[in-house]
């Protein structure tokens, strides 16, 4: 029986500089989706590249005194050691400035050509130069570029037309047959949107500039950037030879994803598409479109200068966590906020208090206690058996996640093994069960249990952190393939009589206030400055007017509460109303977290409420208390304060 297949695509980049930590989440996200499938047994291609004819390459590089080539070839060169730090295992790194996609791009030209749906006119109109795109005069916000607001130019020259408008129709029916095609469904809308307004042709040559394929029927021409550039997916299968490529990973494949930014999402629903039908060549199966990781509300931008490099994180902080850390907070085709604060806390809660921490009290526990081996369970009790519970639970939804490309919802699945293998060592207290002969066997329960949750959890970890699966399981001694693979993720594998290898913490906690801190000078200016204003001596005081009493701090009464329904509020994009638990009682609040949490997110939550204070009217909607949450300075992560399961709603905290 044949393997399935899956071809997973990210955007081809443009070397205009280097890559920014925004171009890292796409990219880290195509990886990710790669590894997945393999580890489910797929047969998987995966490709990655870059972009690089078009008028901004060729004006860049001559006022810098190179050839084109020259510029991109040093380009593409970081583009390549970014992905080799990232731990990215692409197939194929495409180029469009290779022969084979000169030809595969002249091959598909030359068909469209001769079908009768290619040619020749002037163009007249607006023309964005860093983005590569026309628009007519209604597309245009204020007079300028309405994907990223700079100024256009007018242009006028002869031009050859793709026939898109004749297309239009066939798409909008396919899209509507097909609504997992375009995701997310907001995406997905606004493209029916914008074909339903009226497509143009599309303009697909130029003559105004030379670094371009050449038109194969006029050399005086090249082909415009998109035309050119979207074809790269087929060229690295070898369509151009409809080669064994081709034809298992698009032709007779039904799992073919495009992962691209929103700001890209029309060329590759809408261009794309409609080349393909022209070339009768199948459409892809997805296209998933997510949000931008904005730095301060903002989205990063080369152009702009408010971008992060990611090389620079890699070697502060190590590949996986920053693979982690996007996936974790990208929310589901929405924007995401970045932030170095968000990013050391999520280091040092999730990664080095949770997941490494678990695995050095492990090892540590397994070496003092049960001579450094791995002890075989004969003994099982409710709580051993809760283990087994939870983990065909995080299966049953981490793969449904993972399909959908809902990373952060695969990640809380996940952790919420780990966060038990931790409450489970304080509740077992292993210390005080080695202490007593009689429970030998309870110990070595608790010792299998544990290591058997860190081998299941570093399974499903593997394909978002492939440089811990090796430690890891180093760690635990096991050198075994076979446990190590998706069909050994039930709980209850033969680890016993494995000999454990402490080492040190896979994930080191980091001190915020060192990896957080500012240039020295800055701060001391900063500091000096301060100190010279009667401002900073105001706030002093009124910081400490501001203390309160134990008495008082005691009036204020908190309980557990369990999120029953939740719904946002409408006309609001902050609020969501909660319906709550609170003991025997029901009650509504009003909470400003829609940024953070979708609805859905939420049922089952138990939180933390103030539930004394007096009830306010938030759009119309009587509020009964407040939630409690934790957020970064900036307010750009946000989490709720929420206590284990097994606590009950109403219960008193304090």
């Amino acid at each position: 029986m044949s393997k399935k297949r899956f071809y997973v695509t990210t955007p081809i980049y443009y070397p205009s500089d280097k890559l920014h930590i925004g171009h890292a989440l796409t990219t880290t996200m195509a990886d990710t989706i790669s590894r997945y499938k393999k580890l489910l047994g797929y047969e998987t291609f995966f490709l990655t590249g870059s972009d690089e004819h078009g008028q901004k390459i060729e004006k860049t590089a001559t006022e810098v005194g190179m050839k084109p080539i020259e510029y991109t070839d040093k380009i593409v060169a970081g583009f390549q050691e970014l992905w080799k730090k990232l731990d990215i295992e692409y197939d194929d790194f495409i180029r469009t400035t290779q022969k084979r996609h000169y030809d595969t791009v002249s091959k598909i030209f030359t068909k469209i050509y001769e079908k009768g749906d290619i040619y020749k006119s002037e163009y007249e109109g607006f023309y964005c130069t860093p983005c590569e795109t026309f628009f007519t005069e209604r597309q245009l916000e204020e007079g300028c570029c309405p994907d990223c607001g700079r100024k256009v130019d007018v242009v006028r020259e002869e031009s050859y037309f793709f026939k898109m408008s004749k297309y239009a129709d066939d798409l909008i029916a396919y899209i509507e047959a097909h609504p997992h095609f375009i995701q997310p469904e907001t995406r997905r809308n606004e493209m029916l949107s914008f074909l339903k307004s009226g497509l143009e042709d599309l303009c697909i040559s130029r003559t105004t500039f030379d670094w371009g394929i050449p038109v194969p029927i006029d050399d005086k021409h090249v082909i415009y950037v998109w035309f050119d550039a979207l074809t790269n997916y087929l060229t690295a299968l070898d369509y151009l030879n409809e080669g064994e490529l081709y034809q298992k990973f698009w032709k007779e494949n039904d799992e073919i994803l495009h992962l691209v930014g929103k700001d890209i999402v029309r060329f590759h629903t809408i261009i794309w598409p409609i080349i393909l039908m022209a070339a009768d060549v199948k459409i892809p199966d997805r296209v998933f479109a997510h949000g931008w990781l904005l730095l301060e509300g903002k989205k990063m931008s080369k152009s702009k200068g408010n971008v992060v490099d990611p090389m620079t994180l890699i070697d502060k902080y190590g590949s996986d966590a920053i693979r982690y850390f996007l996936l974790r907070e990208m929310p589901y085709g929405e924007d995401g906020y970045y932030s170095e604060e968000a990013l050391v806390m999520r280091i040092n809660t999730d990664l080095a208090n949770d997941y490494g921490n678990l695995l050095s009290r492990t090892t540590s526990m397994i070496d003092k206690f049960c001579q450094g081996k791995i002890p075989k369970k004969t003994v099982e009790d409710s709580m051993d058996k809760e283990f087994a519970s939870i983990a065909k639970e995080i299966k049953a939804a981490y793969v449904p996640h993972m399909e959908a490309l809902q990373f952060g919802k695969a990640l809380q699945e996940v952790w919420k093994i780990i966060a038990r293998g931790n409450k489970y060592i304080e509740e077992s207290a292993p210390w005080a069960l080695a202490k007593d002969d009689s429970k030998k066997e309870k110990l070595n329960a608790v010792m299998y249990n544990l290591a058997e949750t860190l081998r299941v959890a570093t399974i499903y970890l593997s394909p978002f952190m492939p440089a811990t699966l090796p430690k890891v399981f180093d760690q635990l001694g096991i050198d075994e393939p076979s446990l190590k693979s998706w069909e050994s993720v039930d709980f209850g594998a033969a680890i016993e009589g494995i000999t454990v290898r402490r080492k040190d913490p896979i994930f080191p906690r980091i001190d915020p206030k060192v990896a957080l801190k500012v240039d020295e000078k800055q701060e001391v200016a900063k500091e000096n400055k301060k100190s010279k204003t009667k401002e900073t001596k105001k706030e002093l005081v009124e910081e400490n007017a501001n203390l309160i009493s134990f008495d008082e701090f005691t009036k204020t009464d908190l309980r557990v509460a369990e999120i029953v329904e939740a719904e946002k509020v409408e006309k609001t994009d902050k609020l969501i109303k909660l319906l709550l638990q609170v003991g025997d009682k029901k009650r509504i609040i009003v909470a400003g977290i829609a940024l953070h949490y979708a609805p859905e997110e939420l049922l089952g939550k138990k939180i933390i409420i103030v539930a004394n204070l007096k009830p306010a009217k938030l759009r119309g909607i009587e509020s009964h208390g407040m939630l409690l949450a934790a957020s970064t300075a900036d307010k750009k992560i946000m989490t709720l304060i929420t206590v284990d399961s097994d606590i009950p709603s109403g219960s008193k905290v304090g």
